[in-house]
């Protein structure tokens, strides 16, 4: 019977940390420079890298937080995400690009009515709590071996054997992918060859580190002779 490689919660680390994590900072060739939403332009934000085996590379995965479902982030495709083979050396941290300035959406109705600028600046202070370029802490993982090959079981039994919530199982790394819909293996963009499933990621168990997958669960592939990612999520 073959076995799931489990991606479990193991705390937390450095933003920069050279390890597979979910959050903090990538870390790609020198000046490598920030990658924005084709669908709004929009700063992307950093979910997660994986070291593969074998100095197979190091694999980043961005996706858009300006304005969650409207830029498509769940597709391949469409470019509300974006997905990243990197060389496994050289590899430097990118650094956290700035946010664009607030443009003052202001009337003069809105300042003879005070009510309404008090409900403003609470906006104001709620979406400035939001960092669309960045989860909100890292999270690092231990790969953990099941003997189940179906994901949900090797999850529900791992639980059950060491007495920790299923939700800090993060996802599988290898394997066969768990759909939640159907198979949308991408296809390379060079060699139109079906991409190589690497990881399922899961939200996680905090909102704190919880990529909007829609409650569902993403999936990353790559093409290793191209030296192409490719990302997607469903729900």
């Amino acid at each position: 019977m073959s076995a799931t490689t489990l991606l479990i919660h193991d705390g937390s680390a450095a933003p920069d940390a050279p390890v597979t994590r979910i959050g903090g900072l990538p870390l790609a060739p020198a000046g490598t420079e920030w990658p924005t939403c084709t669908a709004c332009s929009g700063l992307l934000g950093f979910i997660a890298q994986l070291v593969l085996d074998g100095g197979r590379g190091v694999l980043a995965v961005f996706m858009c937080a300006n304005a969650p479902g409207m830029c498509e982030e769940w597709s391949a495709t469409a470019g509300g995400n974006r997905a990243y083979l990197f060389p496994p050396d050289g590899l430097v941290p990118v650094p956290l690009p700035a946010l664009p300035a607030a443009e003052d959406g202001g009337s003069d109705e809105d300042d003879e009515d005070d009510e309404d600028d008090e409900d403003d600046e609470d906006d104001e202070d709620d979406d400035s709590d939001e960092d669309v370029r960045q989860l909100g802490a890292v999270r690092t993982v231990e790969r953990v071996t099941v003997d189940e090959p179906e994901y949900r079981l090797a999850a529900k039994a791992w639980s059950e054997r060491s007495g920790r919530p299923g939700n800090e199982a993060l996802g599988r790394l290898g394997g066969t992918p768990d759909w939640l819909q159907y198979d949308q293996t991408p296809d390379c963009t060079d060699c139109g060859a079906p991409m190589e499933f690497i990881a399922q990621l899961e939200e996680g168990p905090d909102p704190l580190t919880a990529p909007n997958f829609g409650s569902g669960r993403a999936y990353a592939h790559v093409c290793a002779p191209c030296g192409r990612a490719a990302f997607l999520w469903q729900c």
